[in-house]
């Protein structure tokens, strides 16, 4: 009973000091985002007036009506040799917005200084910063994982970020070094990942194994088939256009983020298989592999829809304000629709193959696993 309950006095006391730490963070790091202008080299301006100087309805050459607004903006300057010097700004923006946008009072915007007027200093507006809304938008995503997963939430952050340092740090050698090939070092990161994620997450135990090795064997399956097929149609209605201002290779790194994309979707169809099945042979270590198989496949019916219409949405949702732009514009619709969603819709159709390919090859590595280890018992 002492036992149990010191246990429990441990847990309740890490919990704490979890709790602490994550609250010092917090605050600090929302003290340190709002007074941080002294780190940046680029002049910072806070808008403290604002007012609507001029206003007039456009037209352009295919009809469409539109509305421009010439701003008169009033800032202080926040960092650098001029600070606490005002500078006049005049901000130019229209009723859609696409490229430009309003600004109110409180915003911190980027600005470079042109000239002087009076005691007054003249600029234009370089660009906004927004660090500190990313950074309340990545808290409320951390205190989601914790209150939702607790310790697994915990080990997901860990993971992420983990993951992210990954992913910068190889595109940074391929960036630096032109002879290194992306693929190789996306085939490394996708190792990682997989690895790094799930044992993290799922700790170390056949059923994260199992969930590793058909990630791995699923990805490499489904991107084979994608390449052959790329291969003998001479990639014909992809259209690369969005990548012609890289001076790499565009199909190696369209051919990356195929791997990178692909390897989230089935992952975590590749987990939920394996999770699922030890679940059912943990509850009753007698069934039968014919009942783990029905069961198998019964779970990967119910994941494959929703997961591929998720992946679909994911990628073809980022296309959506060039397509409506394009339509706008007058556009034909299978032009618009070719140019902006062709490399959308062959992620999300590659992605969907995985999904597929994952479900069978999870279940069969899965059972593989149950199976030696209830021979071990």
């Amino acid at each position: 009973m002492n036992r149990i309950t010191h246990a429990l006095k441990n847990t309740a006391a890490s919990k704490w000091v979890v709790y602490s730490i994550l609250a010092v963070c917090f605050v600090s790091s929302i003290l340190l985002v709002n007074n941080n202008h002294s780190f940046y080299d680029r002049t910072i301006a806070q808008v403290t007036k604002n007012e609507v100087v001029e206003t007039t309805d456009v037209t352009d050459m295919h009809g469409n009506k539109d509305t421009l607004f010439i701003q008169k903006l009033e800032t202080n300057v926040k960092n650098g040799k001029e600070k606490g010097k005002t500078i006049l700004l005049n901000n130019e923006y229209s009723s859609s917005g696409a490229y430009d946008q309003q600004y109110d009072v409180g915003n911190e915007l980027f600005v470079s200084i042109d000239s002087t007027m009076g005691n007054d200093l003249v600029g234009s507006i370089t660009d906004v910063k927004r660090d500190k809304y990313v950074l309340i938008v990545a808290w409320i995503f951390v205190f989601v994982l914790l209150i939702v997963g607790h310790k697994q939430g915990l080990l997901a952050i860990v993971s992420f970020a983990i993951n992210v340092m990954i992913l910068s740090l190889a595109l940074d050698i391929y960036v630096k070094y032109y002879d290194v090939s992306l693929l190789v070092v996306c085939g490394i990161c996708i190792l990682l990942f997989t690895a790094i994620s799930l044992l993290l997450v799922s700790g170390r135990s056949e059923k994260t194994y199992a969930a590793i090795a058909a990630t791995l064997i699923a990805t490499v399956v489904s991107l084979s088939i994608v390449s052959f097929v790329i291969w003998i149609t001479s990639g014909d209605g992809l259209r690369y256009e969005e990548m012609q201002f890289l001076t790499r290779p565009y199909h190696t790194i369209f051919m990356a983020g195929l791997f990178i994309g692909s390897l989230g979707a089935i992952m975590d169809v590749a987990i939920t298989m394996s999770s699922s099945l030890f679940a059912l042979y943990e509850r009753d270590r007698t069934i039968s592999v014919k009942a783990l198989r029905k069961s198998g496949i019964d779970i990967g019916k119910d994941v494959m829809g929703t997961i591929t219409s998720i992946l679909f949405f994911a990628y073809i949702s980022g296309s959506i304000p060039m397509l409506i732009l394009y339509l706008k514009n007058a556009s034909p619709v299978g032009f618009a629709l070719s140019m902006n969603l062709s490399l959308e819709l062959a992620r999300a159709l590659a992605g969907g193959i995985g999904i597929v390919l994952t479900i069978p090859i999870g279940l069969y590595i899965t059972i593989f696993f149950i199976e030696r280890k209830r021979a071990r018992v």
